[in-house]
């Protein structure tokens, strides 16, 4: 069973039942429907077209639901619609589908939250970590945004900076691991590059091509992580690099900055570095300086922090860090690295094994686990 496929065509198939008229909360479930019936028949008889085969199937779902609610006689002129036997349609839906989920009559972060769930494939879980609020809030949102559109035909698209910000978290949620994921995100924002003539989108996608241009090198061949001081440069895609380089430069020059132009603008910095220690730390705090102007973000603010740290010296890093609340994520591994470039290495490793209880995922908690390891073998040497 090809549990990629299915993933990689869900949004595109679900898009068409909205598309068609059908109700987003009903087409997700007759997708889901469709989905777990493929699980079952496609290992002993594969489709040969796949997305009209689930096309297929979970129009049928939606109409057999159709018919057993109360709106039933309102809603049978959809029957006649349903899709002709044969191959689907080469056109990707996806893109559509993002711009679709960012209705107008959704905030934007509900818009955001929805189609991260619905068109990308997130979890629940992983939405709210990436909004820094407990799931079950998030869990509410999501529910909320799909009362908000129920019924609502999908015939108005939402704005370009909510989907942007749906491609940005999806990416991110790649990066952290799942490639198809990053992979998926950086097709679709070329697609919309080449629709849209936008400096934030140009910025967004050189930001997320300067990013995985270091993927090869961010993890260890055990699967631990690699800190960006210590990665083999060599092994960095040089021409996605060039490539995103050229596209921010490009964007810049419109002089029309925006978060994700800035974004790209430190990655670049990191990137056109021979070495960490050559790294323009000066130029990357006048880039978050820009950053958390125009984001006014607490984590862009923690970052910075870092940045200062490496500029100016780690008591300069720990005075920005002070500034900013202690319960922030990765506030407390930020703590430590910088009270070990200081030379205080008893309150560091506590900081990072305290780091490492908070940890997003198991890599995380693995690295700075290491890193509290690492700095008690030396204290006590």
């Amino acid at each position: 069973m090809n549990e990629v496929l299915l993933r990689s065509l869900t949004p595109s198939v679900l898009g068409i039942l909205v598309r068609r008229g059908a109700d987003f909360a009903a087409a997700e479930d007759a997708v889901q429907d469709a989905l777990v019936v493929a699980v079952r028949v496609w290992p002993a008889d594969p489709p040969r077209d796949p997305k009209g085969w689930l096309v297929t199937v979970a129009w049928r779902r939606f109409l057999d639901a159709t018919r057993a609610d109360a709106a039933r006689r309102r809603r049978e002129d959809l029957i006649d619609e349903e899709p002709a036997p044969g191959p689907a349609s080469a056109v990707d839906d996806t893109l559509q589908l993002y711009f679709l989920c960012a209705h107008p009559s959704l905030t934007p972060s509900s818009a955001v939250a929805l189609t991260l769930r619905a068109a990308g494939g997130l979890t629940t879980r992983q939405i709210a970590q990436a909004y820094l609020v407990p799931e079950a809030t998030m869990a509410q949102r999501i529910s909320r945004a799909k009362r908000t559109v129920s019924g609502v035909r999908f015939d108005r698209p939402g704005d370009v900076a909510t989907v942007l910000r749906v491609l940005y978290l999806v990416f991110n949620e790649g990066y952290s691991g799942d490639v198809d994921l990053a992979t998926e995100a950086i097709r679709l924002t070329r697609r919309l590059a080449a629709a849209i003539d936008h400096p934030e989108v140009a910025g967004l996608l050189a930001l997320m091509l300067l990013h995985h241009a270091r993927r090869a090198a961010r993890t260890a061949p055990d699967g631990s992580l690699v800190p960006l001081a210590e990665q083999d440069r060599r092994r960095w895609d040089t021409e996605s690099i060039a490539e995103g380089i050229g596209i921010l430069q490009a964007a810049l020059s419109r002089d029309r900055l925006g978060e994700f132009q800035a974004q790209a603008a430190i990655a670049a910095l990191h990137a056109d570095a021979p070495t960490a220690e050559e790294t323009d730390w000066v130029q990357i705090v006048e880039w978050y300086d820009e950053l958390a102007r125009l984001t006014d973000s607490p984590v862009v603010r923690l970052n910075r922090a870092v940045a200062v740290g490496e500029a100016d010296g780690p008591r300069a890093g720990l005075a920005a860090l002070a500034e900013l609340d202690g319960s922030l994520p990765r506030h407390t591994a930020v703590a430590a690295y910088l009270h070990e470039r200081d030379g205080d290495l008893a309150t560091a490793a506590r900081l990072f094994a305290e780091a490492a209880h908070k940890a997003p995922n198991l890599a995380e908690r693995d690295h700075l686990t290491r890193q509290a390891a690492r700095l008690n073998d030396r204290r006590r040497t």
